[in-house]
Formats: C-alpha cells, structure tokens, sequence
C-alpha cells in the first residue's frame, strides 16, 4: 500500500526532474533491512576471501545479491510509492535489471566524479531519464562511514558541461547522510562519487536498478531463480521480465560482470 498519495508522487517526480533525485525519509522497514544486513555479512567476507568482488576503489566492493531468500523481497523491490516515482520519471512498465551492493571499507579512497552510464546518443543533448538507481543503505550512512555525494541537476547536462559546472563550483557535490529506512531514487547520470569509510565497519548500500521499458546493459542484470520466478506476484514478474532465468541457484554467478562503472 503507497504511503504517499498521487499528487505527492506527482511533487517528487518534480523535484526529481529538477535535482536528478529524491530521498524518501525513514520508507522501508528497518527490521527488514536488518535482516537483510545479517544475510550480507558473510556473502561480504566470502567474496572478499575469494576476490571475487568488482571493485570500484581502494577497499570499496560491489557485489551482486543473490535474488533468492530474504534479498527476493517483493516489499521492497515492488514498493508502491518507489514504483510510482520510478514510473514517473523513467516511464511506464519498467523494467528492474540490477539488485547490487557497493560496500567501502576502512581504508577506502575518494572516487573520481563520474556517472554510471554513458549518453543514450553520442553528441546529443540530454535526454530524459532512462535508468535509476534505487539506493537504501543497509546501516546509517554519515560523513564518517563513507557517505555518498552528489551534485544536484547535471542529470540534465551533458559530461562536458556537467564537469564545468562542477568545477567552477556552479553544481558542487553534497553529501547525503542516510538513516537505516532511508531511500534515495537517482538519475544514474548526475555526477558523483563515493567517500572514504573511515569507521571499522562497512557500510553496504544496496541498489536496485530500473530502466525503461526498452533499455538493456547486458552486463547489469538480475539472475532469477525459475523457483523463486513461480513465487512472484505478477507485478514483480513484469518487472523481472527481460532477466536471465536459472534452474539451479548453484549456478548463481559469484563473480562480477559489471566491472566498468565510471562514465
């Protein structure tokens, strides 16, 4: 059930049109996203063990979650007020293509400032959003544990003129400090980085990622389980529509694909 009405959908959609993205305070129940965070813990040590991360800077690891078990949870990745932003921005019947983790650790750097995809057409003008982020971070992010930072409207630029504007200090990065139940909806284009964790505990930010209904990267997907698929509501189906489907969760990747990320 939406917890946000039509017209309140309607006004994040405008400020997401406006700044590239918009953060739901205290959205997704936190008793869920604990148990999620006790489930990633040793999927964590485990692909770390094996180097069998992507990593995206000094001790900072993304990492795909398995879509079975508690990360198959339909609360969250067919919530009725994300979806409806989501849809408003990106949309009508959507695809969701990424279920992922980036994880800095003590000793993590600065990213370079970069978006997470390149133009949809090379010389073109900016075009309307056609891939989000869903990020929800599975502990409290602060400045301290590596809190992510964005500039606010170069979604609506191209690079060149995005990094001038930054680099003049016209578009700055602003941190954006997250509770645990905290959402933030991203145009995957604004440029931003990730900053050090400087605490001794990670900090896991999931994202869930969604396009239109007719964008495809080969090497962002979703794994599903033909079992787990069965389960589904028939929305979350739809959503899932144009993912691999697996017979055996033995054959789960536990290696990363998506090794280029900064556009």
């Amino acid at each position: 059930m939406a917890r946000y009405s039509e017209s309140e959908h309607d006004a994040f959609a405008r400020d997401f049109e406006r700044d590239g993205l918009v953060v739901l305070r205290q959205h997704l129940p936190r008793d869920v996203l604990n148990t999620w965070a006790h489930a990633f813990a040793p999927l964590l040590a485990d692909r770390i063990a094996r180097q069998a991360t992507a990593v995206r800077g000094d001790n900072r690891h993304y990492i795909t979650l398995p879509f079975l078990g508690v990360f198959a949870d339909e609360r969250i990745f067919c919530d009725d007020d994300i979806l409806a932003i989501v849809e408003r921005v990106a949309g009508e019947d959507p695809v969701m293509c990424q279920l992922a983790t980036d994880t800095p650790l003590k000793g993590s750097t600065y990213q370079d400032v970069h978006r997470d995809t390149p133009a949809l057409f090379d010389n073109e003008p900016e075009t309307p959003s056609f891939q989000l982020a869903v990020n929800f971070a599975l502990c409290d992010v602060t400045v301290e544990n590596g809190a992510f930072e964005t500039t606010f409207g170069t979604h609506r630029m191209d690079k060149d003129e995005g990094m001038r504007a930054y680099e003049s200090g016209e578009k700055p990065l602003r941190a954006i400090p997250m509770q645990l139940g905290d959402v933030m909806i991203r145009d995957v284009r604004g440029l931003h980085r990730g900053t050090p964790n400087q605490t001794d505990a990670p900090r896991p930010m999931v994202v869930i990622g969604y396009s239109r209904r007719w964008y495809y990267r080969p090497e962002v997907k979703v794994d599903v389980p033909r079992d787990v698929y069965t389960g589904l509501s028939t929305r979350a189906k739809r959503l899932l529509r144009y993912m691999p489907q697996i017979d055996d969760v033995g054959t789960l990747a536990d290696s990363e694909d998506y090794l280029k990320f900064a556009y």
